[in-house]
Order: structure tokens, then C-alpha cells, then sequence
């Protein structure tokens, strides 16, 4: 199944328990690679307009890892996970968990494509263990977090252009 909005594609595979998201970016591959590893740029964009984001660390290198809190009406929800493999301008591969289903790990690719003329475009694939976890991960709200933050990351982007 394929979901989109006027920019973002959302394709569930129904053979493997996957997502994978494609997003283009009127912005240089650098800037994009960039509000995904800069923390201040990072809890700008990152999830729904009706969220607030907490970093408490996110340390982007191969090696490194990350967790962060989404806030709102008083929850809090965590997630961390590490990075495998980081490569500027290129290529991010990380693992995401939710606090609430520390079961549920996702192993994420996110590789960053030059378009030329200042455009990126940005394709993360997400792998979990099961469709059911899939099933769940699209269900939780997935698609209105991905939408919106790529909206506020478009927000982002042109601020660092002017």
C-alpha cells in the first residue's frame, strides 16, 4: 500500500515488514544531513506540530546513539537507539526503540541523494521484526508525525538558506 501527500510517499511493503518513506527537499544535501545531526536543528522539526521535543543526548557518529522525549498535554514519550553508520551528506543507518515497546526495535536507513540545483531527496527505510510491529508503528500516528515534521524540517531549511 502507498500513501501520499502532496510531497511525501509512504509505501508499506506487503511482503516485508517495512516502510519506507521518500521526501524531497528544496535544499542542499548538506543542510538537510545537517537538521537531522545538529541537536538544536534536530528538536526543531522532529515529530507533530502539537509536540515539544527534549534531547537528552545525540551524539551522531558511527558509534554513537541518541534519546530524546516527545511531550505533550503532560505525557512524555521516549525513544533512543545508536548509529551504526554515518557518512556526511550521504547516508545515516541507526536503530529506533519507543520506550513503551522496548521489544520493538526498528533498524533505519536513511540515505540523503543529491538532486542538483539545491534539492535533496531523502529516503528512510525502517525495518522491524514483524508486520504486527509494523502494523503497530504505522497505527501509532506515524504518518501525521512524519508529515509534520517534514513540514517544520521544510520550515527549518528555508530559514538556513536566507
Amino acid at each position: 500500500m502507498t500513501t501520499s501527500t502532496r510531497e511525501t510517499e509512504i509505501i508499506i511493503d506487503p511482503t516485508v515488514p517495512l516502510v519506507r518513506m521518500i521526501r524531497d527537499f528544496d535544499a542542499p544535501v548538506e543542510k538537510v544531513f545537517r537538521a537531522h545531526t545538529d541537536p538544536k536543528l534536530f528538536a526543531r522539526w522532529m515529530g507533530p506540530r502539537n509536540y515539544e521535543m527534549r534531547i537528552d543526548h545525540l551524539d551522531c557518529r558511527t558509534g554513537g546513539s541518541y534519546h530524546y522525549v516527545m511531550i505533550s498535554e503532560g505525557n512524555e514519550y521516549g525513544f533512543y537507539g545508536s548509529f551504526h553508520e554515518m557518512r556526511p551528506n550521504e547516508l545515516i543507518v541507526q536503530t529506533f526503540t519507543f520506550e513503551g515497546m522496548p521489544d520493538g526495535v526498528a533498524l533505519e536507513r536513511l540515505v540523503f541523494e543529491d538532486l542538483g540545483a539545491g534539492r535533496t531527496r531523502l529516503t528512510t527505510t525502517s525495518l522491524v521484526d514483524s508486520f504486527e510491529g509494523r502494523d503497530g508503528f504505522v497505527a501509532s500516528g506515524m504518518e501525521v508525525g512524519v508529515r509534520e515534521g517534514y513540514q517544520k524540517l521544510d520550515e527549518v531549511l528555508a530559514e538556513l538558506s536566507a
